[in-house]
């Protein structure tokens, strides 16, 4: 059943469910309908049952003397049969239709005992029959014939029953005229949609009206467009700028390697590169490949899928920091960093942190003198780091966090330009900011602020 509902369309599921809650309703309706009328004609006739035995109780001698028979025109009795017990429980007269006298109608009769009302057959048919007391002893029978008022509730149900099978078919082509009604913005979203799949225009918006669901929907798939055409530009605008920067080490490489090949293949012109001038050429070569190297490295990081990256947790940014810079000290040794670190649990994930924190510090060292100092801070979640090197230009601090650029003073010492581009990307992806200013009184000083960050005090455990 299942299966067999999953594979409808929405239009037919939708059809069946306005018929299915139609067809109910009537149904429902239609059977309290008749179960109320049903009650109502049996209060009716066991009303008219108690009425007319307690009519004859209050006078059963007059009733006697007149024996009660009213004829119809066919010579039958017309009314409710009726007949007298003593209080021995002999009948001593009553209607031309006699009723039986039953061991309860006896008991009734010769004790008082209050009235009952029995099922009895007479003739051909069942009656209602109810026996009540007389005062002084003896009990009165009145007899009915309930099959009329059976008939009219048989023509009602018929009746009924038609009415529900014209509702329900109706309720069905309401169903699908509903359902093609309401589902009409969907399916003009839904061949909107399509189109964009086909043509792969992400540039052109769907047309949304009105405040309902489907126009929220709407404009919730406008925004992932709009969203999906940024990745893309982004995307493309990455592959342009990496193929942009991966050429000109690509070309230096090929034609250091193409010269040492031409002197290997050529011995009589290797006396035109003198050993001193081939060693510098390998350290070129590998100076080269380790930058080369250390932009695809880059690159991958700029470029990582939202779904590859670490779960979120909590981390203690103060112990990132001293990761970042245990690193960093490796690798520069000739700088001395001064440190100040403030416990403060920061939400994000530790690896691309601990990345961020190493490319400000290395940017800092890059920039910092021989023998320079590196002051790093982390003061109420807010990280600083500061180097007494040459700055940055004016003109160049709203660039220094775009892809790939590189200040006209740093062209001439290795980078990717991507480092702090990395930086930038991190913060914001862990909700917070990075920003550049000068460091009184030479130098830079590179400010990062996260969101959700704790005192170590108040962090949540």
């Amino acid at each position: 059943m299942k299966a067999w509902w999953r594979s409808r369309t929405l239009h037919d599921r939708l059809s069946l469910l306005v018929a299915g809650a139609v067809a109910a309703a009537v149904l429902l309706v239609s059977a309290g309908a008749w179960v109320l009328v049903a009650q109502i004609q049996q209060r009716r006739i066991d009303a008219g049952l108690l009425a007319d035995a307690r009519t004859i109780a209050e006078n059963p001698w007059q009733w006697l003397q007149s024996q009660g028979v009213r004829p119809s025109p066919g010579g039958k009795e017309i009314g409710p049969c009726w007949q007298i017990l003593n209080p021995a429980g002999d009948v001593v007269g009553g209607s031309a239709t006699r009723l039986p006298v039953s061991a309860a109608a006896v008991s009734i009769a010769t004790t008082g005992h209050s009235e009952v009302q029995e099922e009895i057959t007479l003739g051909p048919g069942e009656y209602l029959m109810l026996t009540v007391p007389i005062d002084g002893g003896g009990a009165v029978q009145v007899g009915v014939d309930p099959n009329p008022d059976k008939r009219v509730l048989a023509l009602f149900a018929a009746l009924l029953a038609a009415g529900c099978a014209a509702g329900i078919a109706g309720a069905a082509v309401l169903g699908r005229a509903v359902a093609r009604a309401g589902l009409a913005p969907v399916d003009k979203l839904t061949e909107a949609v399509e189109d964009v799949a086909v043509t792969m225009d992400l540039t052109r918006p769907i047309e949304v009206s009105g405040e309902d669901e489907i126009a929220r929907l709407g404009r919730s798939v406008n925004a992932m467009l709009t969203a999906i055409d940024a990745s893309r530009r982004a995307q493309r605008a990455l592959v342009e700028d990496a193929g942009h920067e991966l050429r000109t080490p690509l070309t230096s490489i090929r034609t250091n390697v193409e010269l040492l090949l031409q002197v290997e293949r050529q011995p009589e012109i290797a006396h035109r590169l003198p050993p001193e001038e081939k060693v510098k050429l390998l350290h070129d070569l590998d100076a080269q490949v380790r930058e080369l190297a250390t932009l695809t490295t880059e690159l991958v990081e700029l470029s990582r899928e939202e779904t590859s990256r670490e779960t979120v947790e909590q981390v203690d940014l103060a112990e990132v920091v001293t990761a970042a810079l245990d690193r960093v000290r490796i690798r520069v040794p000739g700088i001395v960093f001064d440190t100040d670190l403030e416990p403060a649990t920061v939400v994000g994930r530790p690896g691309e942190l601990e990345r961020m924190a190493v490319n400000v510090l290395d940017n800092a060292a890059k920039w910092s003198p021989p023998g320079g100092t590196v002051v790093t801070r982390l003061r109420d979640g807010v990280l600083t780091v500061a180097d007494n090197g040459p700055g940055i230009a004016e003109e160049d601090l709203p660039h220094v966090f775009n892809r790939f650029y590189r200040a006209a003073e740093a062209r001439s010492m290795p980078g990717s330009g991507l480092g702090l581009a990395i930086v930038a990307q991190t913060a914001a992806a862990h909700g917070g900011t990075v920003k550049a200013g000068p460091n009184e009184p030479n130098g830079t000083i590179m400010t990062i602020a996260l969101g959700r960050v704790y005192a170590t005090a108040s962090a949540p455990r």
